[in-house]
Formats: C-alpha cells, sequence, structure tokens
C-alpha cells in the first residue's frame, strides 16, 4: 500500500466520522427526540438507533424526552400497506402535538 492510499484512506475514515451520528453523542443538552426503527430495515439494523439512544441517554445533560420505538413489522420505509403507512406519520404527529400541549413528560 502506497503512503499516499494510507493517508487517503485515513482523510475518509475522519470525513465519515465527522458526520457519525453514533461518534459526534457527547455531554450536551438535545432536544427532545422521538427516535423511530423498523425491526426489519435492511439499511440500518434496529440495534443501531438503539445504541445510539442508550449513548445519548447516558451524556445528555437534559432532561428532555428522548424516546425509542421499534416497529415490529416495518423495514426501511416504515409499514407498507395503503393506510398502515400512517400509522408512524399518526405516531410523529402525537409525539409533536404531546410537546406542543405540555402533555408529554420525561420521567
Amino acid at each position: 500500500m502506497k503512503s499516499g492510499e494510507t493517508r487517503s484512506t485515513l482523510e475518509y475514515y475522519d470525513y465519515i466520522k465527522s458526520y457519525s451520528p453514533y461518534d459526534n453523542v457527547k455531554a450536551q443538552n438535545y432536544p427532545h427526540l422521538l427516535v423511530t426503527t423498523g425491526l426489519h430495515d435492511s439499511q440500518v439494523q434496529y440495534w443501531e438507533p438503539a445504541k445510539w439512544v442508550a449513548k445519548l441517554r447516558e451524556l445528555k445533560t437534559d432532561d428532555c424526552l428522548l424516546l425509542l420505538c421499534t416497529d415490529m413489522d416495518s423495514g426501511h420505509g416504515g409499514k407498507s400497506g395503503r393506510f398502515k403507512s400512517y400509522e408512524g406519520v399518526a405516531l410523529e404527529f402525537a409525539f409533536l402535538i404531546g410537546l406542543a400541549q405540555g402533555t408529554l413528560h420525561s420521567a
């Protein structure tokens, strides 16, 4: 391997790490978060968001909500079907409405 290739590989690694959600979690305040994942997601495996949420919970310094919802029937694009896809949208709206009305509280 040429020395230029090694440097190039390190540069690519550093670039990818710069936008990696997991690697950029730090001790700070975060906004309210609803993190969703699907058990059958072939692009982002369900444990990746779970691992990210666990790290956020360990390091965050605020009392904002941090919820993880794993849909046991969906894949990367959410649930399929004429009306099933609306379930995810309903969850997101319920979360936002609950925050706006002050009816959601952190434990």
